[in-house]
């Protein structure tokens, strides 16, 4: 299934004693790039999800959010260094003493003194942990999934209708470069019996001619490759694996077959098509960077 590589996802869960929410956001990006905003302590389960996610997705920027709560208890252990806040109570009244400043210390004061203070995280099973998280992640990302295959729904669908429009202009490409050669012909059938007027036309000079220009403005050959294309490109938006390096490439040989055509039909008619098939190509060109 095509998958955009745009989407987000989002879930939340109480497992054990940890409220978990996950959020997973991603745009579009050449390459797998992750980047994980976990709490500090908790710094182990980046690559779990990581890893997690590269099972899930090939291409896109990644960003994902990670909070954990703990809803019994606080998951810290605070412990003062009594002596130091003793040192510190002392070292203010001697101050007061000194300048002469009515001594008002109270405990709240002593609490601008982070250092009296250590923050202890308790021991944790970080196996539960990073199970829990991952079990939250799995969520999210089925959530995330869903959208960017949304999305890809929405883009095939109109990539569709571009190429039926890209094979309806090669159609009338075809149909119309098969009269040019005969109306060279004629042409120049015509300018030869003006200069000429009464002389003897060499017809079969003529016919080498128009032959000649025939060969020089025929475009079978890059008409049946940008259907060959067409057919590819319908084949590779029905794959399940990702495809938009392959669709990349191929819009690529699209343009080279469209540019060959204009380049050689000096038609007015013929060169206003090739603008239009120009002009879908980047069309579909700009879609298929958002594909995984």
């Amino acid at each position: 299934m095509l998958k955009s590589m745009t989407g987000y996802g989002r879930a939340q869960e109480v497992i054990g004693s940890k409220d978990i929410t996950v959020e997973i956001k991603a745009v579009n990006h050449r390459f797998f790039e992750f980047n994980a905003r976990v709490p500090r302590s908790y710094g182990y389960i980046e690559e779990p999800i990581k890893s997690m996610l590269q099972s899930k997705v090939s291409r896109g920027k990644i960003e994902v959010n990670v909070t954990l709560y703990n809803v019994d208890a606080p998951n810290e252990d605070v412990e003062v260094n009594i002596e130091l806040a003793r040192d510190y109570l002392n070292a203010l009244r001697v101050a007061s003493h000194v300048l002469d400043i009515e001594d008002d210390l109270t405990l709240s004061d002593l609490i601008s003194f982070n250092d009296i203070f250590t923050i202890r995280k308790k021991e944790e099973d970080e196996d539960a942990v990073v199970a829990a998280v991952l079990a939250v992640s799995e969520k999210a990302a089925e959530s995330f999934i869903g959208m960017r295959e949304a999305e890809g729904a929405k883009l095939k669908e109109d990539l569709l209708l571009k190429l039926s429009s890209i094979e309806t202009s090669v159609a009338d490409i075809e149909s119309r470069a098969s009269f040019l050669s005969e109306d060279y012909r004629t042409r120049l059938f015509q300018k030869l019996s003006d200069i000429l007027h009464d002389t003897q036309i060499d017809e079969q000079r003529i016919l080498t001619e128009a032959a000649i220009f025939a060969e020089k403005v025929a475009v079978d050959e890059e008409t049946v490759r940008l259907r060959s294309h067409i057919a590819q490109f319908r084949q590779l938006l029905d794959a399940d694996a990702p495809v938009g390096r392959k669709l990349d490439f191929l819009i690529q040989e699209f343009n080279r077959e469209a540019n060959t055509i204009g380049s050689k039909v000096q038609n007015v008619d013929i060169t206003k098509i090739v603008v239009e098939i120009k002009s879908d190509i980047e069309k579909i060109r700009e879609q298929i960077q958002n594909i995984e």
